[in-house]
């Protein structure tokens, strides 16, 4: 489903997010609310590279190697040029060039790591790891096209490792390459990638996408990983801000500032969960702590000034503005796609709950003052979605009417109307928009859904082929797969879904799916070993 919960100003530190807020700046405003919409990307960054993993071979020396340990290792940004020497002193054994590389590496020498890997390589071709390695060393050269090379070469020789596989997504996503970065790191995961970065990078990917949940879902996994940094629990802080979790945000950001008290992105963003809670002396606090890190900061310095003006602190924010040569007075014009609201501070703070039987009057309360904001009819139709699927498509139809442009409006008054079991019509309108906007991932998975509910098998089929495409980590795709091949007899295709959904289904989440399975699978293995079914059509 497509989310609209309403968000404070964002910080900007990966992306500019949004959330309710209340408004009043400058003299003689009106109280009101800016809710802003999600834009571009640009300044989402993935995980450093400095945090990359290394590998070390085992003590034996053999190869294939037997044994694969991965640290994190922190190298230096600072080398020192390269000296056209023997760096070899005459050794021949690729092994032992290799380890001398990586102790060379570990040590932060990183030209001479570079340049010892790339013997290592000459006398062994074929030899994945030090490609690996020598693709680590380049990030940190910052020579990203040729460890983009080395990335792919290393997958080239060994496809079933997820080291390069996720070294090659994060380049890519740091580059912003985010077509590109998906599959690598969506493969990583397929095989077996657990570690924050792999995990933080897609988050990151996703975020881009505009997919607040699988994003937050992603960010919640990278912090299981018991080396995840301050760093990967402040964008997991991040997303749950997002996402409309202001108690789990304010959670996850006090564990990054207790691991790194000055870690500037963690002390904006909690100001900016204290805000949209009311508490502006914290969120004073959190920015002046940041300034004590970035003294003279202009964004920061700014913010802190809004937030006094919230705070009724005129003169403190009057000094910050002219200290910027910024004009005392009314706010300059929000940026494209920042709404503004008129209402009171309590309904402002009462939309943005996280309980419906609380946001819901507040938001008919603010519609009625504001009758042609789509944000306010969106954030309504999120919040009945579930408690009133006909007030949700109402409330969404109402959106979609007032910004017909907006393809997540009329995915979302289409949802509603899967939701209201108004399948037909959900169906005409989640047409229109895929060809519009082909790749809302809402879209086709609500269409498919539609005309699997309507046992238009042959129709349902190709939409939930593309989300297998697009997402195929997802298990219960491929369940709905195999019940519509199985319907329309297609035994062996059906059969080729199920096992798919096992192998990806969760044993405590999908149990009851999984023991549907499971009990039809030895009549459907009979059924084929007959030659029953339809069979798949050649060419």
């Amino acid at each position: 489903m497509v989310g609209h919960k309403m968000l404070t100003h964002g910080v900007g530190w990966r992306n500019q997010r949004v959330l309710i807020n209340r408004g009043g700046f400058g003299r003689n405003a009106k109280t009101r609310a800016n809710i802003e919409t999600q834009q571009a990307r640009s300044q989402v960054n993935c995980p450093d590279p400095s945090e990359a993993q290394m590998f070390f071979p085992p003590s034996s020396r053999r190869f294939p190697f037997a044994v694969v340990v991965f640290i994190l290792v922190a190298v230096c940004a600072s080398v020192a040029a390269a000296q056209a020497i023997d760096v070899t002193d005459g050794e021949s054994d690729p092994v032992k060039l290799f380890e001398r590389a990586q102790n060379a590496h570990a040590k932060g020498d990183l030209s001479r790591a570079l340049a010892l890997y790339e013997e290592a390589i000459k006398l062994r071709p074929e030899f994945p790891e030090a490609e690996y390695q020598r693709g680590v060393a380049l990030v940190a050269l910052k020579r990203p096209t040729e460890a983009e090379v080395a990335f792919r070469r290393a997958i080239e020789l060994r496809k079933d490792w997820a080291l390069p596989y996720s070294a090659l997504g994060n380049l890519l996503c740091r580059s912003e390459k985010d077509k590109e970065a998906e599959p690598p790191l969506r493969r990583a995961m397929l095989l077996g990638a657990t570690d924050f970065t792999t995990l933080d990078s897609l988050s990151t990917v996703r975020w881009r996408a505009s997919d607040k949940q699988e994003a937050l879902a992603l960010a919640q996994r990278a912090t299981e990983d018991e080396a995840a940094p301050a760093s990967a629990w402040t964008w997991r802080g991040i997303v749950e801000r997002a996402n409309g979790n202001s108690t789990a945000a304010l959670a996850s950001l006090d564990h990054a500032l207790q691991m790194e008290p000055k870690n500037v992105a963690a002390l904006r963003e909690r100001a900016e969960v204290r805000v949209g809670a009311g508490e502006y002396d914290r969120a004073i606090e959190d920015l002046k702590g940041a300034l004590l890190v970035m003294p003279g900061d202009k964004e920061i310095s700014l913010r802190l000034a809004s937030v006094y003006e919230l705070a009724g602190k005129k003169d403190e924010a009057q000094r910050i503005y002219e200290a910027f040569g910024q004009p005392v007075g009314p706010r300059a014009p929000q940026p494209a796609g920042v709404l503004n609201v008129v209402g009171s501070a309590t309904d402002i703070a009462a939309a943005n709950a996280d309980d419906p039987k609380v946001a819901q009057p507040a938001l008919e309360k603010l519609i009625a003052a504001n009758p042609k904001n789509a944000g306010l009819f969106a954030r309504l139709g999120e919040v009945t979605r579930r408690s009133d699927p006909q007030k949700s498509a109402e409330a969404y139809r109402r959106a979609n009417e007032i910004d017909p442009r907006n393809p997540k409006y009329a995915t979302g008054y289409a949802a509603a109307l899967v939701q209201a079991r108004r399948f037909s019509e959900a169906v005409t309108i989640l047409r229109q928009v895929i060809a519009s906007a082909p790749n809302e991932y809402a879209a086709h998975a609500n269409l498919a859904l539609a005309l699997y509910e309507m046992k238009r098998y042959p129709e349902a089929l190709p939409e939930l082929e593309w989300q297998a495409g697009a997402r195929p980590e997802i298990a219960v795709t491929y369940f709905f797969m195999a019940i519509a091949h199985d319907n329309l007899e297609e035994y062996q295709q059906a059969l080729a879904a199920y096992e798919k959904f096992l192998s990806l289904a969760d044993p405590t989440n999908s149990k009851l799916e999984i023991e549907k399975v499971n009990l039809r699978l030895p009549k459907l293995r009979d059924q084929i070993s007959r030659g029953q079914g339809v069979k798949k059509k050649k060419g």
